[in-house]
């Protein structure tokens, strides 16, 4: 076979091809070095992320919680229950730990605790430690420890408490007054009286 370029210098001496222009960037192929990275314009920034709903702090316009239920089915001692559509009319209720009504009751009552219940009414004299109402009085109530009216409560009459808690939405009217505890009798007997004032005498 005959080889043609043996005697031809030039074929022997001919430079490696040129890139097809001159600016062409160096590909990872052609730089297996990897020590040459190809210069272009700077990447613009990326924009800014909007905060996620879960960054963003939520102010709540939510009502404290109400306080916790003083009177229940777990509150200890004996308990006296009136249901719903029972009437209790013209009775004296005493010696009860718990008394409980989501009925109607028209009684004289003397307890330790009373809770009356959406939608139970009672009208008459109640003499309470604690009373609790979600339901409707009417007449003379008197809670030595504590008055609270939840949100749907409705209390009329004469009212005596010795610690008062209205929920938003309760409503209490008539004659409302305060009982004074001993401290609060103690504290005022032990208050300096006040001196009288002497009138200035005329000159003799």
């Amino acid at each position: 076979m005959l080889n043609f370029n043996r005697d031809n210098p030039k074929a022997a001496d001919k430079p490696a091809a040129k890139p097809p222009y001159p600016y062409a960037p160096v590909t990872p192929a052609a730089n297996p070095a990897g020590n040459v990275t190809a210069k272009g314009p700077a990447p613009a920034p990326a924009p800014a992320r909007p905060a996620a709903a879960a960054d963003v702090p939520v102010l709540s316009a939510a009502t404290p919680e109400p306080t916790a239920r003083a009177i229940g089915p777990d509150t200890p001692g004996s308990q006296l229950f009136v249901g719903p559509n029972i009437k209790l009319r013209g009775v004296e209720i005493s010696d009860c730990d718990v008394l409980i009504v989501e009925g109607h009751v028209e009684a004289t009552i003397n307890s330790k605790a009373m809770q009356i219940a959406k939608p139970g009414t009672m009208k008459g004299v109640a003499v309470i430690d604690v009373a609790e109402i979600d339901g409707e009085f009417t007449g003379e109530l008197t809670a030595h420890v504590k008055l609270i009216v939840r949100a749907s409560g409705r209390v009329s009459g004469k009212i005596r408490y010795g610690h008062l808690i209205v929920s938003d939405g309760g409503e209490i009217s008539g004659d409302v007054q305060r009982i004074e505890s001993a401290t609060d009798m103690s504290v005022k007997a032990s208050a300096p009286a006040a001196r009288p004032q002497l009138s200035p005498q005329p000159p003799g």
